[in-house]
């Protein structure tokens, strides 16, 4: 495989995805960690927020890009709508010796759901990941309750190939874990 370009920005229609630049950190930071925080109470509420300072969390980010080899695109990217950070894409391997990976969106701006802006990001960067990887399937994680994300998946092509029941807890009531995925002949042979 060649190198890629950690520098990277996609288009779509709506949404631009691109990677994340130091003057990002402040706006990120204040997004995940000091906004109204609804976007938590559906991407995986039953695991804790982990804490961050401003300093912290821009050592974190410096940290994972450092991680990333020579060969591997940027792991997380910023979803921009009209120039405004609203959200971000990622990737991380679940198992990389398979090459299984798992892809994640989180709209941490909550005026931003529901207006078609995650699926043409989830779009957006699912097909730039089967362009860059040699994956033969893109995964991704969600909970029954998170109806959005599993109709998101469904728009996308991807189909439900596990769950598994009342193993979240949240507030009290059990959810199933949701295993969705995409093989590279669907997603390229989709209309």
């Amino acid at each position: 495989m060649q190198k890629v370009n950690k520098n990277l920005t996609l288009t779509g229609t709506h949404v631009t995805l691109r990677s994340i630049e130091e003057q990002d950190i402040p706006t990120l930071y204040h997004l995940i960690f000091n906004g109204d925080h609804q976007w938590k109470k559906w991407d995986a509420p039953y695991y804790p927020l982990e804490p961050h300072t401003l300093d912290s969390y821009r050592s974190h980010e410096s940290a994972r890009r450092d991680r990333l080899g020579p060969t591997e695109p940027d792991s997380r990217l910023i979803i921009e709508v009209d120039g405004k950070i609203i959200g971000t894409v990622t990737y991380y391997w679940e198992h990389k010796p398979s090459l299984w990976l798992e892809v994640g969106i989180g709209i941490y701006d909550h005026s931003y759901w529901n207006g078609g802006y995650g699926s043409e990001a989830l779009k957006l960067w699912i097909d730039y990941l089967f362009q860059t990887l040699p994956l033969a399937r893109i995964g991704l994680t969600t909970w029954s309750k998170n109806q959005r994300m599993m109709k998101v998946g469904e728009k996308l092509g991807m189909k439900v190939e596990g769950r598994l029941r009342k193993c979240r807890i949240y507030e009290g009531e059990y959810y199933d874990s949701i295993r969705m995925g995409v093989l590279r002949e669907e997603w390229s042979g989709r209309t």
